[in-house]
């Protein structure tokens, strides 16, 4: 909204690709930085470090921000704010129960239940006040709006795999791969370079009529060749080196993806429901980010385990190859001074831990196949939009 207001019609698809460039980027340089704080200070500077930041991101904006001239300026006591506890009701008890119910057993765990029955009263509640409410939060009524209801979709699962893909590189890296904390975020510095050479294109190719159908299309195609490369050049011993082009060509589709979503979600908006339907397709990028790191964390979990349970019956203490490996890992320990028992005890541990570390690539495996289905599947969502809606009205808003 402010973004409209602020600038020319003829320039509003740049400054949407520069605002863009932000939003994608800034998630992707977060894991350098922070695995640099990890490595060289302590864990809980990570959250400190927002703490400038944050005073910094207030003070420009109190001095550099101004609110659109149109915008309908609301008292304090008009503002939504049984709307923003409902929401937060909704998802932050939503969010626990997809991380924390793998672990604790699901709803055998009265907590899980507890905080489930939140959740589903808090999204009724949620949607009855939005509906009712002269001054809602979220103004769910924009959603009668056939292409803001398919870039909703589309807009949830760009978070769901920008996000997703954000958080599980590195802890792949760690865990499987044992880099450090800092290697791990360097890895993705490619895909945000990528992004942000890309994004001004992106606006210029806005500006001078590009169809969004076709860079949507094309940047969920790429996105799905980036998942389809990681899900096969995944093992145990992937080298840091193996990352660099599927990861820049993640940053192409990404790039290909952000601004026209949201050109395409709004291209039938008119007047303050653009407004209405920029907030809502942000706050849908966010909870697609949420509840995917959330989901995805949980599926590795549940998924390393199933794997573990398929892969222990080829491990049979009289198959020829198996016994060579356990005496070959055996004679490695004694050569370090065990004794005959221990180092066998330590043989078939090791033996256990390459099962489990095998588990775990597969349940990697797993979710970058199916991240890369999803954004397939959203490429037919592409042709529902309205033909010849390419261009948002952004003038009606004033």
């Amino acid at each position: 909204t402010i973004i409209t207001e602020s600038y020319p019609i003829a320039k509003r698809g740049m400054a949407q690709a520069i605002y863009g460039m932000g939003v994608i980027v800034g998630p992707t340089l977060g894991p350098p930085l922070g695995g640099y704080i990890v490595d060289n200070f302590s864990w809980p500077f990570i959250f400190y470090i927002n703490i400038p930041i944050g005073i910094i991101a207030t003070i420009l904006t109190i001095f550099y921000v101004r609110s659109p001239k149109y915008g309908e300026k609301l008292k304090a006591n008009q503002v939504d704010w049984i709307g923003i506890i409902l929401l937060a009701m909704f998802i932050g008890s939503l969010q626990f129960v997809l991380e924390h119910g793998q672990q604790d057993d699901w709803f055998s765990n009265a907590l899980i239940v507890a905080l489930s029955v939140t959740s589903l009263f808090g999204l009724i509640l949620f949607i009855w006040r939005e509906m009712t409410y002269e001054h809602p939060i979220v103004n769910l009524k924009v959603l009668k709006d056939g292409n803001l209801r398919i870039g909703t979709i589309m807009t949830f699962i760009l978070g769901f795999g920008l996000y997703g893909s954000t958080f599980i590189i590195p802890i792949y890296t760690q865990s499987v791969l044992g880099f450090t904390a800092t290697d791990a975020g360097l890895l993705l510095i490619p895909s945000s370079i990528t992004t942000g050479i890309m994004m001004p294109f992106i606006g210029k190719m806005l500006q001078n009529g590009v169809p969004q159908k076709y860079l949507v299309t094309g940047g969920f195609i790429i996105f799905f060749i980036y998942s389809l490369w990681m899900y096969v050049m995944m093992t145990p011993d992937t080298g840091a080196e193996h990352f660099f082009w599927p990861l820049v060509v993640r940053g192409i589709g990404l790039g290909l993806l952000f601004v026209p979503i949201t050109t395409l979600s709004l291209s039938t908006l008119v007047g303050k429901d653009i407004g209405d339907g920029a907030a809502f397709t942000g706050m849908t990028r966010q909870l697609g980010g949420s509840f995917g790191i959330a989901i995805i964390t949980t599926f590795i979990a549940r998924w390393t385990q199933q794997h573990r349970v398929d892969l222990l019956p080829n491990i049979n203490a009289v198959d020829f190859k198996v016994q060579e490996r356990i005496q070959g890992l055996q004679h490695m320990f004694m050569s370090k001074g065990f004794s005959a028992n221990e180092a066998l005890d330590r043989a078939y541990k090791m033996l256990d831990m390459t099962v489990t570390k095998q588990a775990t690539v597969l349940s990697y495996m797993d979710v970058f196949i199916y991240l890369g289905v999803l954004f397939l599947v959203c490429v037919p969502f592409v042709l529902l939009i309205k033909k010849g809606a390419g261009k948002v009205n952004m003038s009606a808003a004033h």
